[in-house]
């Protein structure tokens, strides 16, 4: 028996192989449905949006037609879906601007939108506001919509002397004490942050099929850059103690489902609290500072740029050097881990 395909018009959807899941989305807005598909209630929220915007077709030459234009475009078409949805958010607080002529979006206007929205929103949407902003208006200069970019000489908001510094990186003995209250569910995810250097979303998002034969095979998730490390031996461990599960996913919560990054950080601060309730961490421990820790740990071990920037996924070199060395990765990666596994080993508190 075959099923019956349905498409419906205005309704665009997205398969993301990481996760393996569908996203939809409304094709004119932009907006994402998140109800399942198929459901009443998809069907419901889709007909809610479609209605909303019906009839309110953007004015040629104002803020709102310069951002239909870019959702058509090349360029926001082979975003990431998480791309996507962080720029949506920023387009969907500029929607009350969106009868604003081209013509009078200068850079005061720029800058006072921004002293606005660090109001109402602080810095880090402020400035990546003004990131999303820029995008808008070079795609305006392509279609020879605007002439220039106000964005370009508006400073973003700075980041206030006394502010702790974001995403530390770990102490050793913070290193210990969360290892040692980790419930076996969140141990793997933590130990491909933390031996691997892997993103918080990456660990999470991880295939089965990127790890084989004791080696990490991915691709950093922002960047989309190769990474290829052997698995020091604490991962290795946490693989084969990973509790039995079905998930496309590596790694699995207590019900065996692929995690959501919302719900392994509202796991992740319970446990930080406690710690640092009872002393053992202090403030500011972040997962993505998990990151920083590798990172640091290899530069004091004498380590180059290079290696790290290959063991992070960072996407410092053209891609034609890159690829131009990805046949010594192995043979360099087998060395880094190896002295940074020993490295880490020798640190333990109470060895050092």
């Amino acid at each position: 028996m075959t099923g019956t395909v349905v498409r419906i018009k205005g309704l665009k959807r997205y398969f993301e192989p990481k996760s393996g899941k569908w996203y939809a989305y409304h094709r004119k807005s932009g907006r994402r449905i998140s109800a399942e598909f198929g459901t009443p209630e998809f069907f419901a929220e889709f007909n809610a949006i479609e209605a909303e915007t019906k009839g309110k077709e953007a004015k040629p030459g104002t803020l709102a037609a310069l951002i239909e234009s870019y959702r058509r475009s090349t360029g926001f078409q082979v975003l990431k879906i998480r791309t996507k949805s962080d720029y949506q958010k920023v387009l969907e607080y500029l929607k009350p601007l969106g009868p604003s002529p081209l013509s009078e979006l200068t850079q005061g206007w720029v800058a006072r939108l921004r002293d606005k929205t660090y109001d109402k929103k602080k810095r880090k949407f402020t400035n990546y506001t003004l990131t999303v902003l820029s995008i808008l208006f070079e795609h305006a200069i392509e279609q020879e919509l605007m002439s220039v970019n106000p964005v370009a000489k508006v400073k973003r908001v700075r980041k206030p002397t006394d502010a702790p510094e974001a995403n530390r990186p770990w102490m050793d003995a913070e290193r210990e004490a969360v290892t040692a209250v980790l419930p076996p569910h969140m141990r793997l995810p933590i130990m491909l942050m933390m031996y691997c250097g892997l993103d918080p979303q990456d660990a999470l998002t991880l295939p089965r099929t990127a790890v084989s034969g004791g080696k990490l095979d991915t691709r950093r998730g922002k960047t989309g850059v190769p990474v290829w490390v052997p698995l020091p031996k604490p991962v290795i461990e946490a693989v084969a103690a990973e509790p039995q599960h079905s998930a496309i996913t590596l790694c699995a919560n207590s019900y065996g489902k692929p995690w959501t990054y919302n719900g392994f950080s509202t796991n992740w601060a319970k446990i930080k609290t406690k710690l640092e309730e009872a002393g053992a961490v202090q403030p500011g421990l972040t997962l993505k500072g998990l990151r920083h820790t590798v990172a640091t740990i290899l530069r004091e071990m004498g380590k180059d740029y290079s290696a790290i920037a290959e063991m992070l996924g960072q996407k410092t070199e053209a891609m034609a050097k890159h690829y131009a060395r990805r046949a010594d990765m192995s043979k360099k990666m087998a060395e880094t881990i190896g002295d940074f596994d020993a490295e880490v080993n020798r640190r333990k508190t109470g060895n050092v």
